[in-house]
């Protein structure tokens, strides 16, 4: 069912839309995390950072994907909120063609190049033939993400967020099961996990695409021959998604470079790196999932002139993120090792304490990064994009940076240092542009 979030008290009607996209996130990342915990529990420390290895390349992808989703979703959203029926059906066609043209090209270079990327990243010889395995097979499966997260996005802007969580929760939970099937039944190790992820997402692909036809169809505004694509609403959505896609490969590139640095250290801390790294990230999707939901609470409402309601929604959204953060921050300061030992049937006490300390130092700053990140849903959603992009990237540059310059006198602990600094410096930018008021003269 589509939501208008423009009408009725901004903090209910962001929650009731936020919470399935919350449950969305967290089965996203169970795509991720089911690879890493069959590989380390079912096979070995060595498989799971290998894995943990590829899935640091495989994020470019994912990047780009995010990238197309955030773009449709703004346009669309507006579109929504103005009730332009005709021209948002246009949008969608349009970004259907553009972005799969651009998917076709990436898997070309993917399947040409990831191969080189795990060297460049110095991808010890024991792990390098599962991680090119286990790169090349998602590789193949791209198009799926591409058209999953372009469909989840126009549906995120219709406001409606449980339908594709439906999909995604019943995709992903026979995700464990299939990456169970191809290891332990059929022997497959690494490359099985890979192709259990890639049949399911291709589910979960077809059955949102399906949906999204018959739910389009259904509403006002008939498209004419010559209408399935423009070249001005094209613009509008590649006005938000070339940057959000820039914005996540810098963030991807960054990741890998980081791992090029974590690499040189071992096996052992790989393994105790990818753990904490695989639950960092469903952190940080949580609060990014929060964010999206205050983008198009923010798109919706400035498509129909009813800036007024931002600032409620944006209150409304930091008390929704602090939630959020409350029971990470107990689990992963209080319980990090036993989390970390979740991913390894014998783990080395090397990968279990590399595995801890990264969680112990950078989930308290957790409440910092979800201020960032729930301001950038605010820019994002209005289109203040420029200013997204210097938040974010002022937050990379530097964790870069810091993990190359501390990890060369405080081993890996450097490294883990640099995520809290980066995050205090991005939130304390977007904070500054959120309140100069830049959202309210941004413009598509």
């Amino acid at each position: 069912m589509n939501k208008d979030l423009t009408k009725g008290d901004p903090a209910r009607g962001l929650l009731l839309y936020t919470l399935p996209l919350l449950g969305s996130v967290l089965f996203t990342q169970l795509y991720n995390v089911a690879d890493s915990l069959v590989a380390g529990n079912f096979i070995n420390e060595s498989s799971l950072a290998a894995v943990g290895n590829a899935s640091e390349i495989t994020l470019i992808y994912t990047a780009f994907a995010f990238g197309c989703n955030i773009g449709c979703s703004v346009v669309v959203s507006q579109l929504f909120g103005s009730g332009d029926g005709k021209r948002l059906k246009t949008a969608v066609t349009t970004s259907y063609i553009s972005f799969g043209i651009l998917c076709g090209v990436l898997t070309l270079l993917g399947l040409l190049f990831s191969p080189a990327a795990l060297r460049l990243i110095n991808t010890p010889d024991a792990i390098f033939p599962d991680s090119k395995a286990y790169i090349l097979i998602y590789t193949l499966g791209m198009p799926f993400v591409f058209f999953y997260n372009i469909a989840t996005g126009i549906f995120s802007a219709l406001g409606d967020s449980r339908t594709p969580f439906i999909f995604l929760a019943a995709s992903s939970t026979s995700n464990i099961l299939v990456d169970i099937l191809f290891v332990t039944v059929f022997d497959m190790g690494v490359p099985g996990v890979a192709w259990a992820t890639v049949i399911c997402q291709g589910v979960s692909c077809v059955l949102a695409l399906t949906a999204l036809t018959k739910r389009l169809k259904s509403m006002d505004g008939r498209q004419e021959k010559g209408e399935f694509f423009s070249l001005p609403i094209l613009k509008k959505i590649l006005r938000v998604a070339i940057p959000s896609i820039l914005q996540q490969s810098f963030i991807s590139v960054g990741n890998i470079t980081i791992q090029g640095v974590i690499n040189d250290f071992g096996e052992s801390v790989i393994a105790g790196s990818t753990a904490a790294l695989k639950l960092n990230a469903i952190a940080t999707s949580c609060l990014t999932a929060n964010s999206n939901g205050l983008s198009t609470y923010t798109a919706q409402n400035i498509g129909a002139g009813k800036q007024e309601r931002i600032k409620p929604g944006y209150r409304a959204g930091l008390l929704l993120g602090a939630a959020t953060c409350v029971p990470l921050v107990i689990c992963y300061c209080g319980f990090g090792r036993f989390f970390t030992a979740l991913f390894m049937e014998s783990g080395s006490e090397t990968a279990l304490a590399t595995g801890e300390l990264f969680l112990r130092i950078v989930s308290p700053f957790y409440f910092v990064v979800m201020v960032k990140i729930m301001t950038d849903g605010i820019l994002r959603g209005a289109g203040a994009i420029d200013h997204f992009m210097i938040s974010t990237f002022a937050d990379l540059m530097l964790r870069v940076a810091l993990a190359i310059v501390l990890s060369g006198f405080m081993d890996s602990l450097g490294i883990w240092i640099s995520w809290p600094i980066g995050w205090t410096i991005g939130a304390a930018l977007s904070l500054v542009f959120y309140f100069s008021g830049v959202w309210k003269r941004a413009k598509l």
